[in-house]
């Protein structure tokens, strides 16, 4: 048998080259779309680590439309209560978007942001830093994200008081170093500074973060040069407030991995102390919209690639198995004259598609190596590239400007770890033979349910 399928893929040369090269792309093609799938599980595992199993608390700006300014108003204490009613809840995070002015530093300017800085602008908003005070800047949105990266320095922790994290081109300009200590101011023209608060607090620069707009920006405050994370307690007081009596923008709570998060957050709705109708509870996943979609985006790739390259390879193969099967009528009955039986007749077309794939599944793994991070990297920019200009149509039509809370938002993935393992191949492997034994069992199917004396006398 084996001796008959060399001999014939030899006299064969060039349909057993066609259907080695139809192997070879096919399987690698499936190859390449398993290796992406796993590096954006991978990816996608990164990207929602430090938000994995956590929702947040943030209003409902259909019946509340929040501060002044727009932030959140969310109640320090309905924030302590859910901590305090359900012991799911392992951590948090709450923040507090706040003004303070740098009085006697300079902030930093571009030529886009100099242009709309007018007189009265720079009178009442040239010194201003935009603030968001938190309780543990790891879980921040912003570093989270991984639009701000911490360079220099340590994390803001719960219970820091008069601590700030401080862009480092900002620190560059006035020379400031991390332990180094500066003044914040209120503003009073800040619409969120109800109170009219007029307080001057010394801070000490406790890390220094790095990271640049990813967009154009109007104003100065809109650069991420001249952000700046503090603790709750300095934002706090900025509007003459404390930590509970301040408005939060928003909260997000963590929950213990073997708790269903739908369950707990269903459950906190039922407390009866808190103003639903103001507020929503929201998946964390769901704050990275554009995020999500550039994982659903290369996930939908990358079972086109593999289902595509199994489903085309059959196809391709029943097609080139019934032409070569189907020509060969008179030597499968001579065969069957000769008292071969239909089992090692189909047994010998079997070996034939074996020894042609073997060396076309080994080299598979070369060529999917060879290619992967090329076709990851072109389909991760397509993917990205249409979510940027339906983002950039968004951001246009809600005036939403620019700024780090905004590329956060829009963030997607920007790189995938493609690598090929063994695993991965052996699947492959596996089911490419097992669907050239099936492709080449329909093909030969009609011919070997006939009789020798049938076969012999039909026309090729």
């Amino acid at each position: 048998m084996l001796q008959r399928a060399l001999a014939y893929i030899r006299r064969n040369y060039f349909k057993s080259l066609v259907i080695f090269l139809v192997i070879l792309l096919m399987s690698s093609m499936s190859l390449v779309g398993i290796a992406i799938k796993e590096a954006t599980n991978q990816a996608s595992r990164e990207s929602f680590k430090e938000i994995t199993n956590s929702f947040s608390m943030q209003i409902n700006r259909r019946v509340n439309q929040g501060t002044p300014r727009g932030a959140g108003n969310l109640k320090g204490n309905d924030i302590q209560t859910i901590i305090n009613q359900n012991k799911a809840i392992i951590s948090y995070i709450k923040r507090i978007n706040t003004i303070g002015d740098l009085t006697g530093y300079d902030l930093i300017e571009t030529p886009e942001t100099k242009q709309n800085l007018t007189p009265d602008r720079a009178a009442r908003f040239g010194h201003s830093l935009m603030l968001t005070g938190v309780n543990d800047s790891l879980k921040e949105d912003k570093f989270v994200s991984g639009v701000y990266q911490l360079v220099e320095g340590q994390h803001l922790t719960d219970g820091d008081k008069g601590q700030i994290l401080l862009h480092k081109d900002l620190a560059r300009k006035h020379g400031w170093k991390v332990g180094d200590k500066i003044q914040l101011s209120s503003n009073i023209y800040d619409a969120d500074n109800q109170k009219q608060a007029k307080v001057s607090i010394d801070i000490t620069i406790k890390g220094l973060f790095d990271g640049h707009n990813q967009g154009s920006v109007t104003y100065a405050q809109e650069l991420y040069e001249n952000t700046a994370i503090t603790d709750i307690q300095t934002a706090s007081a900025l509007y003459g407030y404390d930590e509970q009596t301040a408005l939060y923008e928003d909260a997000t709570f963590f929950v213990a991995a073997d708790k269903n998060l739908d369950s707990v957050m269903k459950k906190l709705t039922s407390i009866q102390s808190i103003d639903w109708q103001s507020y929503n509870l929201i998946k964390s996943s769901s704050n990275y919209p554009a995020l999500e979609k550039s994982i659903s985006g290369m996930y939908r790739m990358a079972d086109f690639l593999f289902w595509g390259g199994l489903i085309l390879s059959i196809l391709l193969l029943l097609l080139f198995f019934g032409l070569w099967i189907n020509a060969r009528r008179k030597e499968v009955g001579i065969f069957l004259s000769i008292g071969l039986k239909h089992l090692s007749i189909w047994g010998q077309f079997v070996t034939e598609a074996i020894l042609i794939a073997l060396p076309a599944l080994i080299l598979t793994y070369s060529l999917a190596n060879y290619t992967a991070t090329d076709i990851g990297r072109y389909l991760l920019s397509d993917v990205t590239t249409t979510i940027a200009k339906e983002t950039s149509k968004a951001v246009q039509t809600s005036n939403l400007g620019g700024g780090a809370e905004v590329d956060g938002f829009n963030k997607t993935l920007t790189d995938l770890a493609i690598t090929i393992d063994f695993s991965q191949f052996s699947l492959v492997f596996s089911l490419s033979l097992l669907l050239l034994v099936l492709a080449v069992t329909i093909a030969a199917y009609p011919l070997l349910r006939k009789e020798a004396k049938t076969l012999l006398l039909e026309n090729e």
